[in-house]
């Protein structure tokens, strides 16, 4: 069994679970340098949408490549590329190494090494191929500092691709079942056709198998009718979140259940339309570009590339918000929960539309 290395930065060897990670005070972080030049904090009273000011903001890595994913094995943070093929591992002291590269990946547009996942000392990885977007394992061989990965074992291959609308997150559910997020790669219509695995989110066992108790007989299909789903998290209860890019009028934040619906390209954010199962929160595409979650003290924590915000929603009242670290750290692609408490935040200002500042991109540690 490998033994962990802890990643961790700033004084706290232990975090209490996230509320405690972000405190709504209106305190002013000084640790850490916006990209302005100012501190990385704004204040102002605390409500539905407004900016408010968020705890102690430290850089844990630098000089990554278009980063798209971050997963933890054990304490160990793995960051994957999306245009290198990489997968890196951050060391103390925040230096990274390469675990491996990932090959078949054929960086174009949106698409790469997209979404990974730990799970059982195996990594899991979705990534762009010339023709499809395939889902793979890796046994995770050696130590802390050295890890390295074994022979690639395909789960799922022939998911539709295109230069955009590749989905690509992938996370483990309270169930122990692996759920995928696949864009509708173009294709409109797709997103509408149960035979297509194109516009949806996708469950299978750890191994790449069908769930017997998957809601349509003999397929992967968990959810249909989605356009560019992005972001995976689950509450305390089980309750399933997906973020989601839309179109130009709407992105949405969704509670996904089984069988159901989204109504892409049917509708485009919240429509009095029965058929269609409504999101619990919409932001114009502007604002928001909602990429990867995590659900932590109480919120949902939405990281967005050209809201260029990260985005707090309390689960006790979906409809509203509070936006952070607004315009300051450019495109933000993933956020995670640390092993500690603490959030860790992807950069995402080197994928091609971002305005990278020497350095970039990033981890961002978010702690009280």
């Amino acid at each position: 069994m490998r033994t962990p290395l802890l990643v961790r930065r700033g004084a706290a060897a232990a975090l209490t679970p996230l509320v405690a990670a972000v405190v709504l005070t209106g305190c002013a972080s000084s640790s850490d340098n916006s990209r302005s030049g100012q501190p990385s904090s704004t204040s102002s009273a605390s409500g539905p949408g407004e900016r408010t000011s968020i705890g102690n903001v430290t850089t844990v890595a630098s000089g990554l490549d278009a980063p798209w994913s971050i997963a933890f094995d054990g304490d160990v943070a793995l960051i994957s590329e999306r245009d290198s093929g990489r997968i890196v591992e951050l060391k103390a002291g925040g230096l990274s190494r390469e675990v491996g590269k990932i090959e078949g990946v054929a960086p174009m547009g949106e698409g790469g090494l997209l979404g990974i996942a730990v799970h059982d000392d195996h990594l899991y990885a979705y990534y762009t191929a010339e023709e499809e977007n395939r889902l793979e394992r890796f046994e995770l061989n050696g130590e802390p500092g050295s890890l390295s990965l074994g022979e690639p074992q395909t789960l799922l291959d022939g998911i539709p691709s295109a230069g955009n609308h590749n989905g690509g997150r992938i996370a483990f559910g309270p169930d122990g079942m692996l759920y995928v997020t696949v864009g509708d790669a173009g294709n409109r219509s797709a997103a509408q056709d149960r035979g297509s695995l194109a516009g949806t989110i996708l469950r299978l066992t750890p191994d790449g198998d069908v769930p017997a108790d998957n809601p349509f007989d003999s397929s992967p299909v968990y959810s249909y009718g989605h356009r560019n789903p992005q972001g995976l998290a689950w509450d305390e209860d089980g309750t399933m979140y997906s973020t989601e890019f839309g179109q130009d009028t709407w992105d949405e934040l969704n509670v996904i259940e089984p069988g159901r619906n989204y109504g892409w390209p049917t509708v485009e954010g919240i429509a009095q339309d029965g058929r269609f199962t409504n999101p619990v929160q919409q932001w114009n595409p502007a604002d928001a570009s909602p990429s990867g979650m995590a659900i932590a003290g109480g919120s949902i924590w939405i990281a967005n590339l050209r809201g260029e915000r990260l985005r707090e929603v309390p689960l006790g009242d979906t409809s509203s918000s509070t936006e952070y670290l607004s315009g300051e750290r450019g495109r933000l692609r993933d956020v995670a929960v640390a092993p500690d408490g603490s959030l860790w935040v992807l950069t995402n200002n080197t994928d091609g539309r971002g305005d990278p500042d020497p350095g970039d991109d990033r981890v961002l540690r978010i702690e009280p």
